[in-house]
């Protein structure tokens, strides 16, 4: 892990700390975050992966890196309030 030595579940939790400033709830589960968009009943994972570098969800189709927590905080916000389609799929960018 090249990133000064914090583990993920700090990378977790400072993370939540931000989403939590921003307003969207959120929970550390073992080795993932639970975020929980007001506007879904589905949360969201959040897991740090690629050697510890980034910020992955959307079956890590999206990801951000784990040096920049408060523009991961902004990017999972704004994931979460895309609206999702209840035909064909996510209307999520």
């Amino acid at each position: 892990m090249n990133n000064g030595g914090m583990v993920e579940a700090e990378f977790l939790e400072r993370l939540r700390c931000h989403l939590v400033e921003r307003g969207v709830p959120a929970d550390l589960r073992g080795e993932a975050l639970l975020v929980h968009p007001s506007q879904s009943h589905l949360p969201v994972w959040v897991f740090v992966g690629y050697g510890g570098r980034f910020f992955s969800w959307q079956h890590a189709e999206r990801r951000h890196p784990v040096t920049d927590i408060p523009g991961a905080a902004d990017a999972l916000a704004a994931y979460i309030s895309s609206p999702v389609s209840l035909f064909g799929g996510s209307a999520r960018p």
